[in-house]
Order: structure tokens, then sequence, then C-alpha cells
């Protein structure tokens, strides 16, 4: 709480003891009686008080205003090499890095990514990659990463990658076996595979590159046009909802207007 300044709290007390004098006689339990003058004066001054701390007032320094969300920030990226979901020549990239375990990843996943799917992934507009940002204090965020992974060598990565982010909160060893049946996996491929440890580099390469972007929290998404090499496109950080991520697709394919000619 901002605390009133010395001069501010002393002319209010003064204001006060004014107007208590007006009422209050010196002797206490007698009225006191005043003239005309005297309460025209006792009038004048407290007007005179109630403009100076008006005046006090308008010159105390307002509080400044909160920030507002912080702006997408332009950054440079490449592709990671892996599994893409749309078609390869598709105009926009969309890289997501996700921890399966993360409860905000979850929530993209299960009210806006639906959305991004039907309107631009499934129709050729955007490919879509989802890459690996496990954080370290997510138990099961790093075996759940590599599960996804070990599903892919049986074609079924984008299918099993669903299952785990639409169960982030129950990724624990047994259930994850329990969905790797319930996908129709051989389970015993899918476990020889997880204790193989094989995608420990590729992990890794995942980390790597997002950490060149400036990832440091999931969800973290980039958005850019589809070129060879490097791109150049918009990091969006949160689960934010499909209008955010359709106002930036949107602007990536739209052609740009040429200036009026003169």
């Amino acid at each position: 709480m901002r605390q009133s300044p010395p001069v501010t709290r002393h002319l209010r007390f003064t204001l006060l003891a004014i107007a208590f004098g007006v009422l209050a006689s010196p002797r206490a339990g007698h009225a006191q009686s005043i003239t005309e003058k005297q309460a025209d004066e006792i009038l004048k001054e407290l007007r005179q008080i109630r403009q100076l701390l008006e005046r006090q007032a308008q010159a105390q320094p307002l509080a400044p205003a909160p920030p507002g969300p912080p702006q997408d920030e332009r950054v440079t990226f490449s592709v990671p090499s892996g599994p893409i979901l749309g078609r390869a020549d598709a105009p926009i990239t969309m890289v997501e890095y996700t921890d399966l375990e993360c409860p905000f990843c979850h929530q993209f996943h299960t009210t806006t990514f639906a959305d991004i799917k039907k309107a631009y992934i499934d129709t050729g507009k955007v490919r879509f990659v989802s890459r690996d940002f496990p954080l370290g204090f997510h138990a099961h965020a790093k075996s759940a990463a590599i599960a996804s992974r070990c599903a892919g060598e049986q074609g079924k990565y984008w299918e099993f990658r669903s299952v785990l982010a639409s169960n982030a909160d129950k990724l624990f060893p047994a259930a994850v076996l329990g969905y790797a049946g319930a996908s129709g996996l051989d389970v015993k491929a899918f476990q020889a595979c997880l204790a193989a440890d094989k995608f420990a580099a590729a992990l890794q390469k995942d980390l790597d590159e997002a950490t060149a972007v400036g990832v440091s929290g999931t969800p973290t998404f980039v958005i850019g046009k589809t070129a060879p090499g490097a791109m150049e496109g918009w990091k969006i950080v949160g689960a934010l909802p499909f209008a955010a991520f359709e106002q930036k697709i949107r602007a990536l394919l739209e052609p740009a207007v040429p200036p009026a000619t003169p």
C-alpha cells in the first residue's frame, strides 16, 4: 500500500483539527459559539487546504501500467529430421517443442491441435513437426518421448504420441505398456526398444535445437514459411487458443500487398 507523504498527512491532520475546533470548546463539555466572520475564515482555510491536497495528489507519480503480454519473437530455425505430419511441401512449417507430461501441452493437444489439423494440416497448408523438450522435474517425460519414437519404429509414431499427450498425467511405465497393447503395437518389440535406449542421441538433438531458438518452457512453437535449410518465423509460447495460431498462419499464407503506385 502506498503511504501518504508527511506533508500530506500533516495537512490532513490540520484539516481534521480545524473541523473539530468548530464543534468542540476548549473547555470540555461546553459548546463553543463562533461569529459569522470566524466561521467564514475557517471555511476559507479549509478550502485552501483542500486545494493544496488536490494539487499534491495530482503531482504524485502514477504507478506504472502493468506490462502487456510478451510479443511473439522472430527467430531463425530449421526443421529437425524425423516424422512430419502433413504434406512435406506445405507452404508453412510449424514446429512444436513439447513435454508429454506437461499439463499445458496436454491442454494444447486437447483444445487446439485438432482445429489446426483440420483447418491447415489436413488441407495441405501446414506441415507439423513435434519435437521433444522433456523438463527435468517431470519424472516420465523423457521415457514417454522415447516411447513415442519406439512406436514410430512400428509405423505408429503420431497415433501413439497422441495417446500419450491425451494421458499426460498417467505416463508411468505400466500405463505406457497398456497404451502400447491397446494401440496394436507389438508389445515385446516395443519393450525391447525401450530397453535399448537407442534414441538418446536423437533426443539430445531435439534439446539442442530447441535451445538454439530460445525454448525454455513447454509448449513452445515456431511457425514460418517453408524453405530449404534455415527458415525465419515466429516463436509462440504457451497453449494459446486456435485463433492466435490462425492469425500467424494466415498472415504467412496471404501474399504481401504491393505498395500503391503514385
